[in-house]
């Protein structure tokens, strides 16, 4: 299953109208900044583009030159996150994966720890790891990431467990990847654990998930 999954292409061909001046760019980053600061002040349902443009000093149709509307803006922060936090994710396979299933199992923890650290740079992160679970719109950010980490985590994992199918191994790492992302969450929202904790046990529990 694993390997009838292509990587999916970088950003700017996801986004063929993504700007490619590095003042555009810039900009639009900037207003992806105010726009998370905003989505954890106001939530999702409050937050919209005329409060974004208040926030950035711009009119609407400057905006839009980069948004069509709110739910493009939510997309982009919802993409953006997804691919900093995955960005850790490719980088500990390349480290710990030639270490083999030993040095993955002792990883697992680090992972978790780096993955947090990126989602609390993230203006708004919480909020927009609700959006992207909340609304129809936006669940494809989310699943199609998911499924391109589990598939990259299969290239690494399928050598080193060759007595499991490949189903069932991609099964087992889409849960742990689903998993890690809620444990994740818990750490901004859960006050009655602390988050040493949390990761030290979201840890010991991904690791049993693929212990041959």
């Amino acid at each position: 299953m694993y390997e009838a999954m292509e990587p999916e292409p970088a950003t700017v061909e996801r986004c063929p109208n993504l700007p490619r001046q590095r003042r555009a760019l810039e900009t639009r980053e900037r207003l992806l900044d105010m726009a998370g600061e905003l989505l954890a002040e106001e939530g999702v349902e409050r937050i919209s583009t005329n409060l974004i443009c208040a926030r950035a000093g711009m009119t609407p149709p400057a905006l839009y030159r980069y948004f069509k509307d709110k739910y493009a803006v939510l997309e982009a922060l919802g993409q953006r996150l997804m691919d900093r936090q995955n960005a850790v994710l490719f980088r500990w396979l390349e480290r710990c994966g030639p270490g083999g299933l030993q040095a993955l199992a002792d990883g697992a923890e680090g992972l978790l720890r780096e993955t947090a650290a990126v989602t609390a740079r993230e203006p708004g992160a919480i909020w927009i790891l609700r959006a992207l679970r909340a609304s129809p719109r936006l669940a494809h950010v989310r699943l199609a990431s998911h499924r391109l980490v589990t598939d990259r985590m299969a290239r690494v994992y399928g050598p080193l467990l060759p007595h499991l199918p490949e189903a069932v191994l991609w099964r087992r790492l889409r849960l742990s990847i689903e998993f890690g992302f809620a444990a994740d969450e818990m750490l901004h929202e859960e006050t009655l654990i602390a988050k040493d904790d949390v990761l030290r046990d979201a840890a010991a529990i991904l690791r049993h998930t693929l212990d041959p």
